[in-house]
């Protein structure tokens, strides 16, 4: 049988090392051996090269065998209670091959992982650590912070695990690191305050704290010892995520060499289901401790982790006190129907108080009321165009506005943080609060640019841990919880008022309008009867005169006089004409709701002895299919009847007689009613198609008056008229080569 060990060898090769495949590095730390089974056969799959300095059996000795040839039958039995579960609990003491070890046992895809480490020589009675961990519990309940428990847990860690230097390690948002905590040998620098970039511990280490809740390093000094499988194992890989015994990656081995230590003891402090921070417990020579002092240490771990909202709570129980009171305070505000009543709430403090901010400003309809500090009326509403685009008119926090908005970083001196919530679906309206810029001093362990450095061997971490310093510009304190509660609330509240202050506007607007509308359309009423009467009236006169003139005065007067006289005949007859079709146009709303049962054949019929004059004397050929019955206002289809006649024998060509055929079909509309549809076809010059639409626009003309006369109301009246049916008109052609109007009736319209 042929065996071969899993190290991931090109783990050291990468170029990101956010990409380093750390839960599968093929080897183990050596302070303990590691024996892999398959979970269905519980024959050996996987070993440490170590198992013979341990158990005096070679790899080669041990791979495909069965379980039972190395470990006591007591320890075989509790395999089976993890063949669904990940891990068995506990750490197991047992028996093997006459020595006596500590056995953590996990399942992993379809391995259990058996990872044994001896027992310590070293007896810490368990007495002693019950005693302490019932003394920490007592303590803890007399302090009130977060950071007073977090204090505690780093002196009461130190004294149970006996490490050089206990930190808490406590992440932000972009997991960037902070020491918020510490307790150390008398002789060493403290490293509390420090800061340390989130490329300290990469993504998939993060993963991994997430799995593996404590972790530790005997000896950062150690020789990683391979893993060996069976040579034609397809299993080539070994996940390790849960491992106690996992080697460790060597870029994060050299970072703590770096630092001078020599093992470590890391415990993960899991919040919400996410890494809040870590228990980090240094030791600056090898230091290894008994499983029962890691579970102790573990525990105080969960001490923390379990009073974080309480804490955090306490925390903020007097801000939200303040904001609740300033809330009740602007609440309290009656706010009328005025929209300059919001200068009533920006004279108030609680405006300010109710967030803790340094400026407060309210946009409305084209208005701004403002308190405090806050940027020019124009950056006001650059702002809240931009801020409602990024929420999507919703609301919006930040204590980094130039993240956001780097275009406006000239404004982060003044307004860093911004508190934004929307009052109306879409546009500017909304109201804002603001922080000016608090500057910070970062300290960090070393230049954060350069956590990571890149050279000829790989990747490695920086070298320098001496302090360096960093100015945080452009950023103002965090809005805290209680803050937000309050000032969303109160924005909850505002966006009704701005409801109700919008309708009231609204309902004003349309009341003046409706009054304007009925002093216009009085005006128009006397407009249409003085161009009815009136004018007319004056035309008539020109008209009289002038052809009396021409009877009269006829033999004595000019060519160019008669000329001159026939010209005013004809214009005031075309001015007449046009009142006429005004008349007609402005009538239609009038008569639209006396409608009654029509028959289109009688209609045309009628139409058709009106123009007889026109027919013969033009030469035209009309023929008219069988037409519906409709309901309509008959004087109303019979007008546009005539202009569609009409229109077809004036736009006739010169070189053949009008032909007009009218014809009559059904369709059905887009909602499933029937429509009537009369088609009018004729063979005249026809017009481009760019002008079917603006043909029926009032006063529309495709030519001169000295080309084709007519006043261009009579499509304009067509197209009303059918509106007026609640139908509509269509017009198709190409040049030279005919017009088709298409005229759509509801097949029933009510009476």
């Amino acid at each position: 049988m042929k065996i071969r060990d899993i190290v991931n060898r090109d783990i050291v090769n990468l170029t990101n090392c956010e990409h380093e495949p750390i839960h599968i590095p093929g080897s183990i730390q050596p302070h303990g051996f590691l024996i892999a089974i398959d979970s269905s056969t519980l024959q050996i799959t996987f070993c440490s090269q170590n198992v013979t300095e341990f158990i005096g059996l070679t790899p080669a000795e041990i791979l495909s065998e069965h379980i039972s040839k190395i470990l006591p039958p007591d320890l075989c039995s509790r395999l089976s209670n993890i063949a669904t579960n990940s891990t068995a609990g506990h750490p197991i003491r047992s028996e093997i091959r006459g020595h006596n070890f500590s056995c953590h046992i996990h399942r992993s895809a379809e391995n259990i992982i058996i990872e044994a480490e001896p027992e310590l020589d070293e007896s810490v009675p368990l007495a002693d650590i019950y005693d302490q961990t019932s003394r920490f519990l007592s303590y803890m309940n007399q302090t009130s912070t977060l950071q007073e428990l977090c204090d505690m847990v780093a002196r009461e860690t130190r004294q149970i695990t006996g490490y050089d230097r206990v930190m808490i390690y406590r992440f932000d948002s972009d997991y960037n690191g902070e020491i918020i905590s510490e307790a150390l040998r008398d002789d060493l620098e403290p490293f509390l305050g420090l800061h340390y970039p989130h490329t300290d511990i990469p993504v998939q280490a993060r993963q991994l704290y997430l799995k593996n809740l404590l972790r530790i390093i005997s000896d950062i000094n150690y020789t990683p010892v391979p893993i060996y499988t069976i040579d034609n194992n397809q299993n080539t890989n070994l996940d390790l995520s849960h491992s106690v015994l996992r080697s460790t990656s060597p870029i994060h081995v050299q970072y703590l060499q770096n630092m001078g230590v020599g093992a470590t003891l890391t415990i993960s402090l899991i919040h919400q289901g996410r890494l809040w921070g870590l228990i980090a417990c240094h030791h600056y020579s090898p230091k290894i401790i008994k499983p029962e002092i890691r579970l102790a240490a573990q525990l105080q771990g969960h001490f923390i982790t379990s009073q974080i909202d309480v804490r955090q709570s306490n925390e903020e129980y007097k801000v939200s006190l303040a904001s609740n009171a300033a809330l009740e305070k602007l609440t309290a505000i009656e706010l009328g129907a005025e929209q300059h009543d919001f200068n009533k709430l920006l004279a108030s403090d609680a405006i300010l108080t109710l967030c803790n901010a340094a400026g407060a400003a309210i946009i409305f309809n084209g208005h701004i009321y403002k308190r405090g500090m806050t940027p020019s009326d124009e950056g006001l509403l650059t702002l809240a165009t931009a801020i409602s685009s990024i929420s999507e008119n919703s609301s919006f926090h930040t204590e980094k506005l130039q993240d956001y908005l780097p275009e406006y970083g000239d404004l982060c001196k003044q307004v860093a943080g911004v508190l934004y919530h929307s009052l109306a679906p879409e546009g500017p309206n909304s109201i804002m609060w603001f922080r000016p810029e608090t500057l910070n001093e970062v300290h960090w362990a070393g230049d954060p640019s350069k956590a990571i450095i890149k050279d000829k061997n790989g990747l490695s971490p920086r070298n320098s841990f001496d302090l360096w310093k960093e100015i945080v510009q452009c950023v103002s304190k965090p809005w805290l919880a209680p803050e937000l509660n309050a000032a969303a609330n109160y924005a909850n509240l505002l966006q009704k008022h701005a409801t109700f202050l919008v309708l009231s506007l609204e309902e004003t607007k349309y009341r003046q309008l409706s009054e304007i509308l009925k002093e216009t359309n009085s005006e128009l009423e006397n407009i249409n009867w003085i161009s009815t009467h009136d004018l007319q009236e004056p035309l008539r006169k020109m008209q009289l005169i002038s052809s009396r003139i021409l009877m009269k005065e006829k033999e004595t007067m000019s060519d160019k006089v008669i000329e001159s006289l026939n010209r005013i005949n004809s214009s005031a007859s075309r001015m007449q004409k046009l009142l006429i079709d005004i008349l007609k146009y402005t009538r239609i709303n009038h008569a639209a709701n006396f409608s009654e049962a029509v028959s289109l054949n009688s209609v045309m019929d009628s139409v058709l002895l009106d123009i007889d004059d026109v027919i013969n004397d033009k030469e035209v050929q009309i023929s008219v299919a069988q037409l519906p019955v409709i309901r309509a206002v008959p004087f109303l289809v019979k007008q546009v009847f005539l202009n569609l006649i009409l229109n077809s024998v004036k736009y006739a060509k010169d070189t053949e007689p009008p032909v007009i055929k009218i014809t009559a079909e059904k369709q059905m509309g887009t909602s499933g009613e029937d429509i009537d549809v009369i088609i009018f076809e004729d063979n005249g010059i026809g017009f481009d198609p760019q002008f079917a639409t603006s043909i029926f626009n009032i006063f529309s003309r495709l030519h001169s008056q000295g080309e084709y006369s007519g006043s261009g109301v009579g499509l304009a009246l067509c197209k009303k008229i059918m509106q007026a049916h609640g139908g509509r008109i269509t017009a198709e052609a190409l040049p030279n080569e005919g017009a088709t109007f298409r005229l759509f009736f509801p097949a029933n319209i009510p009476a």
